[in-house]
């Protein structure tokens, strides 16, 4: 009987008190969070979303999930590195002492996230992780176990309920994990779990997630009710006839 080469984190594990969480820390040099952020202009933003509740709207979820985004990986133990889609901005919530800014590069989103591996990888780091800013349960605790689980494996992934994932982390580089791929779609992680066993790399998967990416995914998250039905009371009667 083969011994698998992944493992599974319980849900229940994503909540529990974490020892690095309490007190002062200091940011462990060998580890760099890598997040992908596009720049918050209206219309460039959740625009799958857009077409359900408008431009302007889908710019204020964005801003609530990079702003939740912000205060969950501000404690992460680890360098905190922000790529920008468009430009790196003069000011910005994410643009705090100690966190470094730079511009995504490549044609699509997976050479955008390879490119940005590699370079965190070549700068020194012996564990990258990167997530987006998509996912309002992403908590501290599972950055933090993201990071623990490369100790003993060859990369992380946070799966995300459509089908793809939300956190994704390396301790060496794989091309292709990454390029020439198709994006967007509900195989994207069955994909990268095939290509991670054809190649032999042990793997661990965190709890999954939801993403934000449609009205449906909206309305079926924590922010429907904790902050949208605040922010737009008049309009939720008129949201909830969309679709």
């Amino acid at each position: 009987m083969k011994t698998p080469r992944y493992t599974i984190i319980p849900l229940g594990n994503c909540f529990r008190e974490h020892p690095r969480l309490s007190g002062l820390f200091m940011p462990e040099r060998n580890r760099i969070l890598v997040i992908f952020s596009k720049n918050p202009v209206s219309g460039q933003v959740k625009t799958r979303l857009a077409r359900s509740i408008g431009n302007e709207k889908a710019l204020d979820v964005y801003e609530i999930l990079r702003q939740h985004t912000e205060q969950v990986t501000a404690l992460t133990m680890a360098r905190r590195v922000v790529f920008y889609s468009g430009f790196i901005p003069v000011s910005d919530l994410f643009l705090r002492e100690g966190t470094e800014a730079k511009l995504q590069q490549g044609c699509d989103l997976g050479e955008r996230m390879h490119n940005a591996i590699c370079e965190m990888l070549e700068s020194g780091s012996g564990k990258v992780v990167l997530i987006g800013t998509d996912c309002p349960d992403l908590n501290t605790v599972i950055i933090e176990d993201a990071f623990s689980a490369l100790e003993n494996h060859d990369t992380v992934i946070g799966p995300a309920k459509d089908g793809g994932f939300y956190l994704i982390g390396l301790k060496k580089s794989c091309p292709g994990l990454f390029l020439q791929r198709t994006w967007s779609t509900c195989s994207v992680l069955r994909e990268t779990i095939e290509t991670l066993e054809k190649k032999g790399m042990s793997y661990m998967l965190l709890p999954e997630l939801r993403d934000i990416d449609t009205f449906e995914d909206l309305k079926q998250s924590r922010l429907w009710n904790e902050n949208l039905s605040c922010m737009y009371p008049s309009k939720q009667s008129d949201c909830n006839n969309i679709g």
